[in-house]
């Protein structure tokens, strides 16, 4: 199975139905195609959760029973109603109605009682046969909201009033008089004290106590964005009776606290858009101080403490509505696309009991890696924004400035590349075709130890240089590797030589300047150049006036005089290179004198050396004994003299018996040899 999966901040979210997940067919096709489809890895391994959890067009509105066993929906087109029946993992039926759906609520604690806001002004009651009563408002409804303690239902509109039924009574009751004109968007009840809020479209909340039946306060709503005018677009009670969230036409989330007016966390959608659904997850168990927000863009959950992302779920269509499925880890997501979606993030719970099977399949995906969150996504350069002509669109929400070039979404590159390029989809054709010849190619025998030449389309210079430098093997493990093969096959990695980088980097040996000892030697390999340019400038001069014939003779005057400094400055140079230095004992005795001044610093200490040891030995043979008179005693000490043993070979006589002329007397002719 495969389950596309995005990971952030190390919580992982696995989409587990939705656009760009599985490819589904009809049964019929699925019927038709059973033996081709066999092969088709895609369909063999999609998951599908629920049978046909999906609309004609799009959906609207989706809706969890409390008892956690099945689930409404609604959609168009045509306008209709689903229910699912989670125990059978499928679509139980589906109901068609005359108009398109705004908003529902369930009556019952199952899917048999439910009530329905259709955009021509009727509420409708659906039971288990069909629809049960329809009746009408004044004017265009938006919200719903349905009060469990005296059955009262109450209607946000476009105008000045809070429309209310009594369910009980099956008639209408004296509406809420709301201090604006422009309406209702929004409806949300207390279920701890029984306060009704409801969200105005100039930016207000107020609030009403059914049992007084008029208004308790009303809230001015500050969200801190620049646009002029603010709306209130989303409102959620906490259970705990003292919490509320607030959202915004211009995408923020405001946090309040009952018992004062200023808001306890501000939180930023990030997109500009209007929030649609608020969702306190902390209502379960299993969750604590997390909340889901979103729009049409992103659904984002984070703490409503510290207002710390902990996960998101963005799908590649806007968002009509999001539903929550209590004590688990699972949303319902409807939208503007054929399927609806649906997100499990194992971090916030585990897979409800219905579909405990999720918990093995996403152990089994942790070991595999997941899906980048720019996979729906194409990378461009701005050279390739200049070429397809979309430079208008930097700086809007479309490309994603992203390091030197941009994120764009595939499809809507494909749609400005076939619009910029008619011939694009020939131009691939004729390039896959030619990719199969060449690989084709690539199978016949070739000679080991060279480089492809089918291979390297571009940079061939490039790749003889690494042979020569590296080696044939090398160069070749270079060129094949995966890493490095576009460089040598696609035009787009073609190195241009004209250009400016790739002439500082290589610079060309006949365009570096000469330097002026490569000047001066042209000038003595080329004599005759002077002379010829003195002839030209002689019949030029004629025709001048005598100023410029002195200023060129003085030119051509310190011309000369550098040309001769030069040479003078090179014979100098060769005399002292063929200069031989020779000792001081050298010099001394190829001039025959033996002055102290010619002698080496070692030679003189040596003589130093010799005198002093002279006199220590005069010093020992006298010895000298002065009296207290003045009277002087000298003894002279007698030496032996040193015999001096002679070197020679005929003063030491024989060293070694000589047996040549007799006869041995041993048989042993091998002894003393």
């Amino acid at each position: 199975m495969v389950l596309k999966s995005t990971t952030a901040n190390d919580v992982s979210v696995y989409q587990i139905s939705g656009t760009n997940v599985a490819r589904s067919l009809p049964d019929w096709i699925a019927r038709k195609r059973k033996r081709a489809l066999k092969n088709d890895i895609d369909y063999q391994n999609r998951v599908e959760l629920i049978q046909d959890f999906e609309f004609s067009e799009a959906s609207n509105r989706i809706r969890v029973t409390r008892d956690g066993q099945y689930a409404m929906a609604t959609g168009t087109y045509k306008p209709q109603i689903h229910v699912y029946d989670f125990a059978n993992l499928s679509l139980k039926f589906e109901r068609h109605t005359d108009c398109e759906n705004v908003d529902f609520l369930l009556l019952s604690d199952d899917w048999t009682k439910s009530v329905h806001l259709q955009n021509d002004r009727s509420i409708e009651f659906q039971v288990k046969g069909g629809m049960h009563y329809r009746t009408r408002v004044p004017k265009f409804g938006r919200s719903l909201a349905y009060n469990e303690v005296n059955c009262d239902l109450y209607v946000g509109a476009a105008g000045n009033e809070i429309y209310r039924l009594n369910l009980e009574q099956g008639r209408f009751m004296q509406p809420f008089e709301i201090d604006s004109e422009s309406g209702v968007n929004i409806l949300d009840i207390n279920n701890v004290h029984g306060l009704v809020g409801a969200g105005l479209e100039d930016g207000t909340v107020e609030f009403w106590d059914h049992r007084a039946r008029q208004r308790v306060v009303k809230m001015e709503i500050i969200d801190g964005s620049e646009m002029p005018s603010t709306q209130v677009t989303a409102l959620k009670f906490r259970n705990d009776g003292l919490n509320m969230a607030v959202g915004t036409s211009n995408g923020v989330s405001l946090l309040y606290d009952l018992r004062r007016s200023q808001p306890l966390m501000t939180k930023d959608q990030g997109y500009g858009f209007a929030i649609n659904k608020i969702t306190w997850l902390d209502d379960s168990s299993s969750v604590s101080n997390k909340i889901m927000t979103s729009d049409k863009k992103i659904a984002k959950i984070w703490d409503r403490h510290s207002g710390d992302l902990f996960a998101s779920m963005e799908p590649s269509v806007d968002i009509n509505d999001v539903e929550y499925i209590p004590d688990s880890g699972m949303f319902f997501m409807a939208n503007e696309s054929i399927p609806m979606h649906t997100y499990y993030i194992p971090a916030l719970g585990p897979a409800p009991k219905w579909c405990s099977f999720l918990d093995n399949i996403t152990e089994e995906l942790e070991e595999k890696p997941s899906d980048t969150v720019y996979s729906n996504y194409r990378f461009i350069t701005k050279q390739d924004v200049v070429r397809l002509n979309i430079s208008h669109l930097i700086g809007t929400k479309v490309m994603r400035a992203y390091m030197h070039g941009y994120f764009i979404d595939t499809e809507l590159y494909d749609k400005v590349n076939l619009i910029a390029n008619p011939n694009a989809i020939q131009d691939q054709r004729e390039r896959e075709i030619k990719k199969r010849v060449e690989k084709e190619r690539e199978s016949r025998i070739r000679s080991t130890g060279a480089i492809s030449n089918t291979k390297i389309k571009v940079n061939k210079d490039y790749a003889t240089k690494l042979g020569q430098k590296l080696g044939s093997e090398t160069a070749e493990q270079v060129v094949n590797d995966d890493r490095f093969k576009e460089m040598f096959e696609d035009p787009m990695f073609q190195i241009d030589e004209e250009s400016h980088d790739y002439k500082q980097l290589n610079p060309v040996k006949g365009s570096k300047p000469l330097t002026a000892a490569e000047e001066s030697d042209e000038e003595k390999m080329n004599p005759g150049g002077d002379s010829d340019s003195e002839s030209e400038s002689e019949s030029d001069s004629e025709s001048e006036d005598e100023a410029t014939i002195q200023k060129r003779e003085e030119i051509r005057r310190k011309q000369d005089q550098r040309l001769r400094e030069e040479l003078e400055k090179e014979e100098y140079l060769k005399k002292m290179q063929t200069v031989s230095m020779k000792p001081l004992d050298a010099a001394a005795e190829l001039t025959g004198t033996t002055d102290h001044k010619n002698l080496s610093f070692g030679k003189r200490l040596k003589d130093v050396n010799r005198e002093r040891e002279q006199e220590r030995e005069q010093k020992q043979q006298v010895r000298v004994h002065k009296n207290v008179r003045g009277e002087a005693e000298i003894s002279f000490v007698p030496q032996k003299k040193k015999k001096v043993r002679s070197e020679s070979s005929e003063d030491r006589g024989k060293t070694r018996q000589n047996y040549e002329g007799r006869r041995r007397a041993s048989k042993n002719a091998f002894r003393g040899m």
